[in-house]
């Protein structure tokens, strides 16, 4: 369990040693403090919240209590509170302004009020105890604020230079795979939702889990096969699927490496993809847009979400047709068929044309309109 001892610490006590080398480390408080352990998120903050930080360390009004864990050489690594602490080191080097009193002002040219950061008490609890207990107490206590996203614990889990690496090519601003094939994904990136995609997507190629992929490379100096395989993944969506006017909504965020996996072995010309998915985005039967492209690799109707007759269509039809089945025959010809025994028909189906009109309706036995050919 933790031991956990109050400490307060001002300001300018902290800034000191203050030093951002980005994936080398950032440190402070004369170099004894690790603001980015091996467990802790990027930086996020947009600069409203770190301004937010900044007036609050001005007016003296008090920021929330920050947990420091001690490591084993007797230095410290930052537990919860890396976005406050970078807000105030930043400001403190420099880095941005802040509106005081209609005037943005630098923490170099504050001049009285410079006191006001240089003095703020922040409130600090120290923490000692193994790796898991640190690990353990930083998820109960991120549970209070931003909480971590799935693919950020799995990091604090697998750390090593694998990692590492692997963040360098999906979670940095600029990133290579923002560079290759950021209109095709979703997600905030720094968040890690780049490497989460790319890690469901190795790991549903081998047949595990991305956790079990990332526990086997964990070890691994370096992520070519993870990189090597998202770039093919990327090469062949936009062969396939370059993005245009018409579709930059719509291949946004699809699980392209699970579609590589099951269908890059088939043949495809995207020229007739191309002329085929802008078919399909002009047509009203098609309610899933967002399956489009699926369907274009697989072919199955289910996937568009075509549209369904509606109820008070399907009773009048039941009734006109007396509650018989059209397709049955022998000892079924004259069934009469409760209403939810049956569902609606396309006479003429999607794929030749029909469309879902009354005059394109049939109610046929469950089982008729499952065995039907030409669906």
């Amino acid at each position: 369990s933790m031991d956990i001892t109050p400490l307060d610490v001002k300001a300018i006590e902290i800034f000191n040693g203050y030093s951002d080398n980005d994936e080398e480390g950032v440190v402070a408080y004369g170099g004894k403090l690790n603001i980015r352990p091996k467990y802790q998120r990027e930086f996020i903050y947009p600069e409203k919240d770190q301004k937010e930080v900044i007036k609050t360390m001005l007016k003296g009004f008090p920021l929330n209590i920050m947990y420091w864990a001690v490591s084993d050489d007797g230095s410290y690594e930052l537990l919860d509170g890396q976005q406050r602490t970078l807000s105030f080191c930043k400001y403190m080097n420099n880095e941005y302004s802040v509106d005081v009193n209609g005037n943005p002002l630098y923490y170099h040219s504050l001049r009285e009020k410079q006191s006001n950061i240089d003095d703020y008490i922040l409130h600090i609890y120290i923490c000692e105890g193994s790796d898991t207990d640190k690990l353990e107490w930083f998820n109960i206590i991120n549970k209070a604020g931003k909480e971590l996203k799935p693919q950020e614990l799995l990091n604090a889990t697998y750390t090593g230079e694998w990692l590492t690496q692997s963040k360098r090519y999906f979670s940095k601003t600029g990133c290579p795979a923002s560079s290759l094939f950021g209109d095709y994904l979703s997600g905030e990136m720094n968040r890690q939702a780049y490497l989460e995609a790319a890690l469901k997507w190795i790991g549903d190629r081998d047949n595990i889990t991305a956790r079990e992929y990332m526990a086997r490379h964990q070890k691994d100096t370096n992520c070519n096969d993870l990189w090597m395989y998202f770039s093919t993944v990327a090469n062949w969506a936009k062969m396939l699927f370059p993005k245009s006017n018409k579709n930059k909504k719509i291949i946004e965020g699809l699980p392209w490496g699970i579609y590589y996996n099951k269908y890059h072995k088939n043949e495809y010309d995207s020229e007739v993809l191309k002329k085929r998915f802008e078919e399909l985005i002009m047509d009203k039967e098609v309610e899933n847009n967002k399956g489009i492209i699926e369907y274009l690799l697989c072919g199955d109707e289910n996937c568009l979400g075509l549209r369904a007759f509606d109820e008070d269509d399907k009773l009048r039809k039941y009734n006109e047709q007396g509650g018989k089945c059209p397709l049955c025959s022998g000892i079924n010809a004259d069934k009469i068929w409760e209403y939810d025994e049956m569902e609606g028909d396309h006479i003429i189906p999607w794929h030749s044309g029909g469309k879902t009109t009354y005059d394109n309706l049939q109610m046929l036995c469950r089982h008729c309109n499952r065995t039907k050919s030409g669906k």
